[in-house]
């Protein structure tokens, strides 16, 4: 199904009416855009929304089973206004929202459903949860000159860390809050704006009466922008990404410097949670 406007989608609201999880793909160009829709649908999300161009198509068995909305991710701003007006729309509901090329992981995902990992989340009361942005990229980048390749990807097996992330209004760190940094965004900052170079998304959340997201993809809700409870670990999750390798191989300023992503702390990725688990890429928490 397809509408013209997210207005229009809003209006309809019969997509809004389920308990199921939502998942809001924003297509930035025409990069891996089935593969990403396909991935979430396997998820197990109700819903899943592809808010992309006109000009972009979708093969048939994918497109039957999306909702598809006209949108244009290029003005600044536009995906963190549709999100809220996505939570506006319809509170008490688990979302989920990211670009083309990028897939969620989360523990056990090949054999739990996201609404299974979601229903042991909230008996936590926890009302979002913290995904990590691991950074995908391609280890031939004369095979594939955009930094994209499913075959071929790659990502860092070590170079993450964490630094307090302070208060602005009081100068302190604030509790249970921390940025995270890594991959290839942390191997090429020079090439990065400095508001862009942090790893971590708060991707998962449940939506409540006046929740609204930051462009910077945290919560104005603080409490939604932990990454565990006060009591012990929680669940966190993993969006494994080619956005930034997409970034750097398009952008003139980095496109000639840069010739290969691999380094000695490169490892084929294996597009299992396994993975991502024993690289201390997310945590199971209390989850078995």
């Amino acid at each position: 199904m397809q509408y013209p406007t997210l207005d229009r989608f809003l209006e309809k609201g019969a997509a809004l009416s389920g308990t199921a999880p939502l998942a809001m793909i924003f297509v930035e160009d025409d990069v891996e855009v089935a593969t990403t829709l396909r991935h979430h649908l396997q998820c197990g999300f109700g819903t899943v929304l592809a808010l992309m161009p006109d000009a972009f198509s979708l093969p048939e068995d994918v497109e039957t089973r999306v909702r598809r909305i006209s949108f244009d991710c290029g003005p600044e701003g536009v995906v963190s206004a549709a999100v809220n007006r996505m939570i506006e729309a319809a509170p008490g509901r688990w979302m989920y929202y990211c670009y083309n090329a990028e897939y969620l992981f989360y523990p056990f995902c090949e054999t739990r459903s996201v609404g299974e990992m979601l229903t042991f989340h909230l008996e936590e009361r926890r009302d979002a949860m913290l995904t990590y942005v691991i950074d995908l990229y391609a280890d031939d980048l004369e095979r594939c000159p955009n930094g994209v390749s499913l075959d071929r990807a790659h990502l860092d097996k070590s170079g993450y860390y964490a630094l307090a992330r302070t208060d602005p209004a009081t100068g302190h760190p604030m509790e249970r809050q921390l940025d995270f940094f890594g991959g290839v965004r942390w191997r090429f900052e020079e090439h990065i704006p400095k508001d862009s170079r942090k790893i971590d998304r708060i991707a998962l959340f449940r939506t409540a009466p006046g929740l609204e997201l930051r462009a910077n993809h945290t919560f104005a809700d603080q409490e939604y922008n932990t990454y565990a409870c006060p009591w012990h670990h929680n669940l966190t999750a993993a969006i494994c990404s080619f956005r930034t390798a997409k970034a750097l191989k398009r952008n003139p300023g980095s496109k000639f410097d840069i010739h290969s992503f691999r380094w000695h702390n490169s490892t084929p990725f294996e597009w299992h949670s396994r993975q991502l688990l024993d690289l201390g890429l997310m945590e199971p928490g209390q989850w078995f």
